[in-house]
């Protein structure tokens, strides 16, 4: 007797299939033979992937600048977990986590090497800010929560202090045995060669499609050299869509060119949640397919891509033995508007529409209007 048997699912290359649950995992995929506790039938026509995951959200209810409950950006959004991006450092890892344990959503963070975490925007102006071995003993604490490192490296959050917050955050990331560092990027300085000369393999760029000067792309709209070999190196790009950091023109002329995300993430929080241009997850991944993305691209930036890059390992596929967490979805065929950071409006005429989301196991309908995306 499985726990839950979702009929007639239709997945991105267009197989429809069945899937069974059972104790939080997929039990089995194809023509499931077998009765369950509960049946659902999409009927062919609904799609279903692996739980989408939101690499870099804010979430951190108490955050005086960027804060959000991981439910309204979650769940209620098909999204399966999320990963907040640096809200917290070492003060509040803690007390975040703890406040995190009631939501539906899954929820795990990367630790900001600032101490206080995004409380100010110059955080890393003040290098006392930075102290690996309090990192270190939150990273010991709470080692299936914190995932990954944070550091905001960008004219306006390290002052004068150039690239040396990140040659800290490197020596940390040593410390705390490699996990995965994002780097965030925007104005300069420091100049983005400087800091994707310090990347190393697994390291994640995040803002990746600004339209800032200090963005991946030359004036001739060429990838930067030292971008190219970071790449190469395996430096991760990540969208990291937000307020002020993603150009419809630089992912148009990136992806032209073969110059995909590794994964597509919102940055979202309260604001840009409520008033745009972010919206949702569903909304930001709706853009790609206006920039030359297909569905089942946009989809792995979302679940395999995003699992792998912060080492999820039991999550992002649909495989027998990996965790039972679920989006089912529909793409509505219908022009809408779609803006960007820098206030460019295209006609988008596919939008994803979550429908429901499933957490090891468990099926959660989003209700009408829970989505907040023009309309939907």
């Amino acid at each position: 007797m499985f726990d839950l048997i979702i009929r007639r699912a239709r997945l991105c290359d267009e197989r429809v299939v069945d899937i069974a649950v059972l104790d939080g995992k997929i039990a089995a995929i194809g023509e499931v033979n077998g009765q369950a506790r509960s049946e659902r039938d999409l009927a062919g026509r609904d799609y279903l992937s692996a739980g989408w995951i939101d690499s870099h959200v804010h979430c951190y209810p108490k955050s005086p600048i960027y804060h959000d409950e991981a439910d309204a950006i979650g769940v209620s959004q098909g999204v399966t977990s999320v990963v907040d991006a640096g809200s917290t450092g070492a003060q509040h890892i803690d007390d975040f986590y703890q406040l995190t344990r009631a939501a539906q959503t899954q929820v795990y963070a990367l630790i900001n090497i600032a101490r206080t975490g995004i409380v100010t925007q110059n955080e890393l102006a003040d290098m006392s800010q930075i102290d690996g071995e309090a990192v270190a003993q939150a990273v010991a604490r709470l080692p299936d929560f914190i995932v990954g490192l944070k550091a905001r490296i960008s004219s306006s959050v390290v002052g004068k202090n150039g690239v040396q917050p990140l040659v800290k955050a490197k020596a940390i990331q040593q410390a705390v045995g490699g996990l995965p560092l994002m780097v965030h990027i925007g104005n300069n300085p420091p100049d983005l060669a400087q800091i994707a000369d310090l990347l190393t393999s697994g390291d994640i760029i995040t803002h990746c499609f600004n339209g800032k000067p200090n963005r991946i792309l030359t004036p001739q709209g060429e990838l930067k050299a030292a971008v190219k070999q970071a790449m190469a190196r395996g430096v991760r790009l990540d969208v990291g869509h937000g307020s002020a950091s993603f150009s419809f023109e630089v992912a148009r002329v990136a992806i032209a060119q073969g110059i995909l995300p590794d994964t597509i993430s919102s940055d979202i929080y309260c604001r840009n949640r409520l008033t745009g241009p972010v919206h949702s997850l569903a909304h930001v991944m709706s853009k790609f397919f206006s920039v030359g993305m297909t569905l089942p691209q946009v989809i792995n930036c979302v679940t395999a891509h995003a699992a792998d890059g912060l080492r999820l390992t039991r999550k992002g596929r649909l495989e027998v033995g990996y965790d039972a967490d679920l989006t089912i979805f529909t793409v509505k065929e219908e022009t809408r508007p779609f803006i960007d950071s820098e206030g460019e409006q295209v006609a988008g005429e596919q939008h994803l529409v979550p429908l429901a989301a499933v957490v090891a196991g468990r099926w959660i309908a989003i209700k009408e209007g829970a989505v907040n995306e023009l309309g939907i």
